[in-house]
């Protein structure tokens, strides 16, 4: 199958979207299919560049900028941003190229009028890709009310569903989502699980018997840390357990509120807490295989459902996780049925500190809860299931249109 596969992040980048969509990638043209990645690119002076990752073909297309500018200015740029892209293909070497599928990711929710232009070229079927449920996120959040910027970015959202043949999402709790949607004949809407693929295994320069929490049972944390995550609860969690020298805490990442976060930390003297800034995705299993449990964290007000990419990070490595997320996440009885760590939904630090020693228990005693974390990302995650499952998707709406 030609698939036309359509981001906004990719490698070089290290976000955990880019890693997705590289061993997406990756996976297609591992089970034969030939693939053609598109990503916008704002830094880009040449209206386009063609380049070969791992056997796909990735064009990059000059691009307004979108990121680290006022909301304003990316809102407008995110809006032209699909008919430039689309305008700088057309000067491509690639232009006339026809595809047998367009799969493409959300966010951004703003590539519809792209997508609708090649499936209407090509007469082909699409498959889009939901990992957040926007702008329906930041109401909960209280970033955003429903006057009118809601209803306009509601408006895009809509119509880039509008477009899509199928959609897959991340949980059955995101389904109640899409009833409108599904509406219409001919539309398919499915549970699509997050995915990961094996990765190179590259010596992490993080080594924690040479940091401050050498011999202790360390609960790390590797990822994004912004307004989403709410994870002030946690530097409370290790400010409760600072009397414990066999317990610490290790974050790995950045994000709006990581310099923050820092600074809470050193102001109370957590001894227990350490903070490093991002690594390489192939340095994340050498640093899981030198720690004890991973962390999930949400924001409480988050309405939607998300496994993030950091539980399948933390399932690969046999890891545990300790998890504070919003109450009725599918996530949260995930973890209660596979019996893979503990889990809390209040987000009250009482209840966090005695699921937390009840863990550490858990990882002294349970011989088989690590091969249980194994065993559940092999079954749900592995990114050879994820591409088995859009094909079939894909040629089942075209075999029913046929």
């Amino acid at each position: 199958m030609r698939i036309t596969l359509i981001a906004d992040t990719f490698p070089p980048l290290r976000t955990s979207g880019a890693v997705q969509l590289r061993d997406l990638t990756r996976e297609f043209v591992r089970q034969g299919h030939s693939v053609l990645v598109l990503l916008p690119a704002p830094g880009q002076r040449q209206p386009w560049k063609l380049e070969e990752f791992d056997g796909a073909q990735v064009l990059r297309l000059k691009a307004p900028r979108t990121k680290d500018i006022d909301y304003v200015r990316r809102t407008l740029a995110e809006l032209v941003m699909p008919f430039v892209m689309l305008r700088n293909l057309r000067k491509s070497p690639l232009a006339k190229e026809r595809s047998d599928a367009v799969v493409w990711y959300a966010p951004s929710i703003f590539h519809g009028p792209l997508v609708r232009a090649l499936t209407k070229s090509s007469r082909c079927k699409s498959y889009l890709v939901i990992r957040d449920i926007f702008p329906e996120w930041a109401v909960d959040m209280g970033l955003m009310g429903r006057g009118l910027p809601y209803r306009f970015f509601d408006a895009v959202a809509r119509y880039q569903y509008s477009v899509a043949d199928v959609i897959g999402v991340q949980t059955p709790g995101n389904q109640r989502y899409f009833d409108r949607w599904m509406g219409q004949p001919g539309r398919k809407l499915e549970v699509l699980q997050n995915w990961l693929d094996k990765p190179a295994k590259s010596r992490c320069p993080i080594r924690v018997d040479e940091i401050a929490l050498a011999g202790r049972k360390v609960f790390v944390y590797a990822g994004n840390m912004g307004v989403a995550q709410g994870m002030d609860i946690l530097l409370d969690l290790a400010e409760r357990l600072r009397s414990r020298l066999d317990v610490g805490f290790l974050f790995v990442g950045r994000g709006s509120d990581s310099a923050r976060l820092k600074a809470v930390a050193q102001s109370r003297q957590l001894e227990n807490v350490v903070f490093f800034d991002e690594i390489y995705p192939d340095e994340i299993p050498d640093l899981y295989a030198q720690c004890d449990a991973g962390i999930v964290a949400l924001d409480p007000r988050h309405k939607s459902h998300n496994i993030p990419g950091k539980f399948l990070t933390y399932m690969q490595s046999g890891l545990p996780v300790l998890a504070n997320i919003n109450a009725g996440n599918d996530l949260a009885q995930l973890i209660r049925d596979e019996r893979v760590g503990q889990v809390c939904e209040t987000n009250q630090v009482d209840e966090l500190l005695l699921l937390t020693e009840k863990l550490l228990d858990q990882i002294e005693t349970d011989s088989a809860l690590s091969a249980r974390c194994t065993a559940l990302f092999e079954r749900e995650f592995a990114v050879e299931n994820t591409v088995k499952q859009i094909v079939a998707a894909l040629s089942e709406t075209a075999a029913a249109r046929s």
